[in-house]
This record gives structure tokens, C-alpha cells and sequence, in this order.
């Protein structure tokens, strides 16, 4: 699994080389206007990526299988945090949502944690209870109810996008997992029918869904930044304007340097360079399930299963929001957005799939086969 570790690992080195440069030319106007410093977003997403490539380093050499330890404290750990973002006063109120936590020279998404670490319980919940996975309490119930509770928090704060994608990945997990479909059907269901309901109560959220409808209608409020997404695309054409020609970073796009930097991407490198990336992306996937189906036990599996899911089905939630697919959700393009909570778990989660290749390959001994070894020798 070397050649696809590998594969791998320069399939992210493209994209993040990728989201470097546009971020030089999607982020300066913004910079310039909040900071007076053009290089202000480029100069912390590059510290943003060291860490990412420090986190992803370490990942790739501990052995995955240590991870079943930090798989019922870390989801504590994220449950205190998610619940420190909802109290006035600790989390800090952007936009409307309480996403994050002020560490003075920057802010934390514990959201961005909670991705992975729901991810690692599942793993280690089903590998645990392997041959009961079948039945309502520990195939529902327990992993659920689990799940559900980090879900409701960030739903509360509120982050739909991101409770959606973590619990579509949760619920692949299960079912690659042994969990009965038809209990995740209806489940699925009713959250469904929640989220529906939610939306109603909600104005910002419904206006958002309309504005997805009727985008014409909304265009200059709820929709004008699809609108100014979908003008890039235009604009941009199969060759771009060339790069740090683009005209919608200029005020009009009002996220360029974040969720919306792939039409930017279009708008100065062509429709060829945004095709480019979702072809990178659909590389990522391939090396993953190709991942998934050597790993050498439930536990890797289920975890590089997730971890694949995750970063994959994320870009795609993003590519549907910035073509006008989908509504708007806040979700960032993996390796590419600005942002730091986003790039170091990405890079962290980018290692622990790398580990699992490794030891899917034989070149790394997981520590069944050192205990067998070791055994061996004292005989």
C-alpha cells in the first residue's frame, strides 16, 4: 500500500500548494481592508498548514491502533468544548452562530474535532461490539445516542452543514459497521423530518432554502453570494482571467478567501482548473476505499472508512454550495479554504489514513503481530 499511500499523500500536497496560491490572490483585498496587510490570510494559512503537515507526520507513525484509547475521552473532551461554545461570554458569537473559542492568536472550531473524534468512537464502538453490532442497543442506540449528542450541540450553536455531514458519515460508518439498514432508514428518517422543521422555525435557514429555490428573487440578500459565485464561474470561462485578474474578490464576493474560494478558483484559472480539483478530490476517495478494503482489521477499516467519507463527501457538499446544487451550509473546501481548525484535523486525519495504509501494506507491524513475534521469541 506504499504506492497508494503515496498517491495519496501527493494528491493533498497539490491541493494545498493549490490553496496557497489562490489564497495569495482571493485573500489580499480583505486583508488589505481588515488587517492593512495584504499577506495577513496567507501568512496564518501557511502557519496553518505547517501544523497540518506536523500533525499529519505524527499521525502517520503512531500506530492507529493506540487511537482506541482516546476514542471515549476525546468525544468527552468535544462535548465539553461544544458545550463551552454555547455559553455567553466563553464562545464566541460570529455571524449569528457560536462556532468557536478565542485561544487570543487564534480561534478553535471544536466542530472541526468533532468530525474525527466521532469518527474514532464509531471504530471503536463496532470493533468493540462486533458480533452485537446487529442489535438495537449496540448497534443504535448506544452509537447513536453518542453521536446524537455531539450532533445536537452543534446543531444548537448553529451549524447545519457540518451536523449534517458528520451524521451522514456516522451512519455509513454503522452500516459498514453491521448496523441494520433498516434501523438507520428510519432514524434517518426522522432526522430528516427534524431538520425540516427546524428549517421552518428558522428565518436565516429558510431563507437560505428559498434563495436556493428562487435564486433570482434573492439576489441581492440570501442569494447574492451564490449569485456573485455563479458569475465567476461565468466570468472566468474554460481559460480564467488569469491568475490575480479576478473581479469577484473585489467586495463582491464576500467569502472568496473561505467556503467560496473555488469559484476563484474558475474565475482566474478556467472551468478546466475547478475540474482539476474535483477530479483531485475523486483521487483521494479512490485511495481511501482502496485503503478500506486492505485494511487489516474492523477497526482500521471502519476509521479510514470515515475518515475518507469525511473529507470527501465535505468537498462535495462545497463544490453543490458554490455551483448552486445545494443550499448554503458554511462547509469549507478541504486543503484549499482558509482556515485553521479545518486544516490541521484535515491533516491530522489525512496521517492517521496514511498509518493505515502503512500497516495494510505490512510495512509498519501493528501491535498484535509484535506480541505474536515477541511471544514467539520467548518460546
Amino acid at each position: 500500500m506504499w504506492k497508494t499511500a503515496s498517491l495519496l499523500i501527493c494528491l493533498v500536497l497539490v491541493l494545498a500548494t493549490l490553496g496557497v496560491i489562490m489564497l495569495a490572490s482571493a485573500s489580499g483585498v480583505q486583508g488589505e481592508s481588515r488587517y492593512h496587510n495584504a499577506n495577513h490570510f496567507l501568512i496564518r494559512q501557511v502557519v496553518w498548514l505547517a501544523l497540518a503537515g506536523a500533525g499529519g507526520v505524527a499521525a502517520a507513525r503512531i500506530d492507529y491502533h493506540r487511537l482506541r484509547w482516546l476514542a471515549v475521552p476525546l468525544v468527552a473532551f468535544v462535548v465539553v468544548l461544544l458545550v463551552m461554545c454555547l455559553i455567553p461570554g466563553v464562545g464566541l458569537l460570529i455571524n449569528g452562530s457560536r462556532r468557536w473559542l478565542g485561544m487570543g492568536f487564534a480561534n478553535f472550531q471544536p466542530s472541526e474535532l468533532a468530525k474525527f473524534a466521532v469518527v474514532l468512537f464509531l471504530a471503536w464502538w463496532v470493533k468493540r461490539n462486533e458480533r452485537r453490532v446487529t442489535t438495537i442497543r449496540d448497534g443504535v442506540v448506544i452509537p447513536m445516542g453518542v453521536m446524537g449528542f455531539v450532533l445536537l450541540l452543534i446543531f444548537l450553536e448553529p451549524d447545519y452543514g457540518t451536523t449534517m455531514l458528520i451524521g451522514a458519515v456516522g451512519m455509513a460508518v454503522l452500516f459498514l459497521g453491521g448496523t441494520r439498514l433498516s434501523y438507520l432508514t428510519i432514524i434517518s428518517a426522522a432526522c430528516l423530518c427534524l431538520f425540516a422543521v427546524a428549517i421552518a422555525h428558522d428565518p436565516n435557514r429558510l431563507g437560505r432554502f428559498l434563495a436556493f429555490l428562487h435564486p433570482e428573487r434573492y439576489a441581492e440578500d440570501q442569494a447574492f453570494q451564490l449569485t456573485q459565485g455563479i458569475n465567476a464561474f461565468v466570468s472566468g470561462g474554460p481559460y480564467g482571467t488569469g491568475l490575480g485578474h479576478g473581479m469577484q474578490k473585489q467586495y463582491y464576493l464576500p467569502e472568496a478567501h473561505t467556503d467560496f474560494i473555488l469559484p476563484i478558483i474558475a474565475e482566474e484559472l478556467g472551468f478546466g482548473a475547478s475540474i482539476g480539483v474535483l477530479l483531485l478530490f475523486l483521487g483521494i476517495f479512490v485511495c481511501g476505499i482502496a485503503i478500506v478494503v486492505r485494511a487489516r482489521d474492523t477497526f482500521g477499516r471502519l476509521l479510514a472508512f470515515g475518515i475518507t467519507l469525511t473529507l470527501t463527501l465535505q468537498a462535495m457538499l462545497n463544490i453543490g454550495v458554490v455551483t448552486g446544487c445545494l443550499p448554503t451550509k458554511g462547509l469549507a473546501l478541504p486543503f484549499i479554504s482558509y482556515g485553521g481548525s479545518s486544516m490541521v484535523m484535515s491533516g491530522i486525519m489525512i496521517g492517521v489514513l496514511v498509518n493505515v495504509a502503512l500497516h495494510a501494506g505490512g510495512l509498519i507491524e501493528d501491535e498484535d503481530t509484535r506480541e505474536i513475534k515477541d511471544r514467539l521469541r520467548t518460546i
